[in-house]
């Protein structure tokens, strides 16, 4: 879903200078919709914070990214993140992508999306006071393809990465020198049956291969002949890909909303966000 359009713009081509967002948005627990000016566009996004959140304490910050077409009230139903940061005690933004889609690397639009993102992130780590060592994407779809681009051109502000149903891929992603320049750790989700699987299979091996990544093994003692690979890279980051054959274009664990696979064998926020935890920006 939200693949095969023409290939458009990288961030780098638009020389839209982004204004600030309002300061209208008032940190607090619960869900609050924000909107600013970027790019000549009104943008939103949605900040979740967890009920003890006081802003006293920095706490992480997951950046959801939907599907094509999506909104943050579906990806937050999707991945049920919003129950996962009210139990693990962490913050959770969700930026909407203009015409409901984000301009990845061949779907969907033609918007600044990463600085964009990068804006979101300004105001989340000084007003909401996110911690910048630990920030993650996590992200679906046109949305998983997102946090791949954002890994690679916000350099020094990402952690970790979670990939559902998305990958690395097209035409920026073909040039040796596209790669992140900081390290970034990747989970990816990947289904046998997704018709995309081969794209997002050459992808993140792709990726390993320019990160100097070694193999560290994979095992298939999970259901439904669910493998998982792991690897450590030159520049200490590390991927973690599970290959589920029987899961289409889903996100594996998701109970409710679209895209979700209840059956898929593993949960796929679980599982992302105990990755997230073993990973943090150092020299901050």
């Amino acid at each position: 879903m939200g693949h095969g359009l023409p290939e458009p713009r990288r961030a780098t081509d638009i020389a839209e200078r982004p204004r600030p967002p309002t300061q209208d948005d008032k940190p607090g627990s619960g869900d609050q919709r924000i909107t600013i000016e970027f790019g000549g566009k009104t943008r939103s996004y949605v900040v979740h914070a967890p009920p003890s959140y006081d802003g006293s304490t920095a706490l992480p910050l997951v950046v959801a990214l939907h599907f094509y077409p999506g909104d943050a009230a579906r990806i937050a139903t999707t991945s049920g993140l919003n129950a996962k940061a009210d139990k693990e005690n962490f913050l959770v933004v969700y930026p909407e992508g203009h015409a409901s889609g984000y301009n990845a690397f061949v779907c969907c639009g033609s918007e600044d999306d990463v600085g964009f993102v990068k804006t979101v992130l300004a105001r989340m780590t000084s007003a909401w006071k996110a911690d910048p060592k630990r920030v993650y994407a996590a992200g679906i779809s046109n949305g998983g393809d997102m946090s791949f681009k954002l890994a690679v051109e916000l350099p020094g502000t990402f952690a970790a990465i979670a990939a559902v149903s998305g990958g690395f891929f097209g035409s920026a992603a073909a040039e040796p020198s596209y790669k992140p320049t900081t390290p970034v750790s990747v989970i990816t989700f990947l289904g046998g049956k997704d018709r995309y699987f081969g794209r997002f299979d050459t992808g993140i091996t792709q990726w390993q291969e320019r990160l100097a990544c070694a193999p560290g093994g994979a095992h298939a003692d999970l259901a439904n002949g669910i493998t998982v690979a792991t690897a450590t890279c030159a520049d200490g980051s590390t991927v973690e890909i599970y290959r589920l054959p029987e899961m289409g274009h889903s996100w594996p664990g998701a109970a409710q909303g679209e895209l979700s696979d209840a059956q898929a064998g593993v949960n796929a926020t679980d599982l992302a966000w105990d990755f997230f935890e073993a990973n943090t920006i150092h020299g901050r």
